[in-house]
């Protein structure tokens, strides 16, 4: 009878670390009853319980069930902390990967990420802000080493705007103005000014920190991700990314209020072009992006570009973010007019004899843009062309007539082209 009971409880045993391969579902296991001899079908959850200080779950998941995570349990742990909503977007997306491919954390410290066991996963999904970073770009970077070719990176963050509607809400007017002012130097300015960014880095050690949708996607895209979908969910934003290429590791990203820009010099040689920053930080990144999903405005600009911030608007407007190109042009770099100095992805919109005729050419400090005042690309490029062509044959008397024509359409016509 004990040897009967013994066999019976180690069938018992195998059966309930079987599962069934249903994704997210709790599995079904056979149990028999030792009385009666006969099985039947019950639920069985392994939902472990973690401490609070667990950084990387999918290990705590695995030595709380044994061998095999349960994905029961990251479903569960997953609604606990940011809710159904956000649990079935990641889902979704994770779905077809195998368990043992998937790191699931909740950390701020990039050495979690590199030290979990696995050389290589499918997916990482951190569920910890994005905002808690202290070095954003190295976090990436090692999200990034971690994946295979074309793995997933699920993450989230808070954007400025939701930012400010929350810190609104919290006092009565004018002290959530005051409030808000308040957050605004301390998180937004003293980042951005060298003068206090460390004092600022110490004590705050980067949580907190205020973040534009451009800014995170364009370090995302600049640590060699591709953006695959994202949704505002509960006030937050989550993003889905796909690992394309290795992280650029750029040391000079447009952070600051003066910036330099690559563009397309004479014979085509890239130069760095002065300009004050009219977009939030990393936009350079997300400029094909941009282009890929809204296309070009009237005016040859980009649609709904999301990265011009409220006063780069302003100064755009009034062409006070050019002033510094004057550095430009007394450098040698520039002409007075000329087509503008092009990024390699507005370049590559040209048309081919565009590009051989413009690079035999300086770029302008003022485009003959204003002078004929085009509203499509193929517009524009006539335009240029019509120009360097009659540059070529005479090119003093082509600057003169242009910089007429374009002085009666800005300061006589009110012409604009934002």
């Amino acid at each position: 009878m004990l040897l009967k009971r013994q066999k019976l409880d180690t069938i018992n045993s195998h059966f309930t670390n079987t599962k069934k391969n249903s994704f997210f579902q709790p599995f079904f296991v056979q149990q028999i009853n030792p009385r009666r001899m006969i099985s039947k079908d019950i639920r069985v959850k392994t939902y472990p319980v973690l401490k609070k200080n667990t950084k990387i779950l999918t290990d705590s998941i695995q030595q709380k069930t044994g061998q095999k995570r349960s994905k029961v349990a990251i479903k569960k742990i997953i609604t606990k902390k940011l809710g159904n909503q956000v649990c079935d977007f990641i889902t979704n997306h994770i779905q077809g990967f195998k368990l043992f491919d998937v790191l699931l954390s909740d950390t701020n410290n990039k050495d979690d990420i590199t030290s979990s066991p696995k050389n290589e996963y499918q997916v990482i999904v951190n569920l910890h802000s994005v905002n808690n970073y202290r070095r954003i770009n190295k976090f990436f970077e090692a999200a990034n080493h971690k994946l295979a070719e074309g793995g997933i990176f699920i993450n989230t963050f808070e954007t400025h705007k939701k930012r400010k509607e929350r810190l609104l809400k919290k006092f009565l007017k004018p002290f959530n103005w005051i409030y808000y002012s308040g957050d605004f130097i301390f998180h937004r300015v003293f980042p951005k000014v060298n003068l206090t960014k460390k004092l600022y880095f110490w004590i705050t050690q980067g949580k907190g920190r205020v973040l534009t949708k451009t800014e995170v996607l364009g370090r995302l895209y600049s640590c060699g991700f591709d953006l695959i979908e994202e949704r505002a969910i509960n006030n937050r934003v989550y993003f889905v990314a796909k690992k394309k290429t290795k992280p650029q590791y750029d040391l000079n990203p447009t952070y600051g209020p003066l910036i330099s820009l690559k563009r397309v010099g004479k014979n085509g040689k890239p130069i760095q072009v002065y300009k004050f920053r009219t977009m939030h930080p990393y936009s350079e990144y997300l400029q094909q992006y941009v282009f890929e999903k809204n296309n070009l405005r009237k005016g040859g600009k980009l649609k709904d570009d999301f990265r011009i911030s409220n006063l780069g608007r302003l100064f755009r407007k009034y062409w006070i973010d050019e002033l510094p190109m004057l550095m430009n042009f007394m450098k040698g770099d520039l002409k007075l007019v000329g087509g503008r100095p092009l990024s390699n992805h507005y370049f590559s919109l040209y048309t081919k004899e565009l590009q051989e005729k413009r690079i035999k050419h300086k770029p302008g400090l003022i485009p003959p843009f204003y002078a004929d005042m085009p509203s499509t690309l193929d517009e524009i490029i006539k335009s240029e062309m019509r120009y360097l062509e009659e540059y070529e044959k005479n090119p003093l008397g082509t600057d003169l007539n242009y910089l007429f024509r374009i002085f009666k359409n800005i300061v006589l016509r009110g012409k604009r082209s934002f």
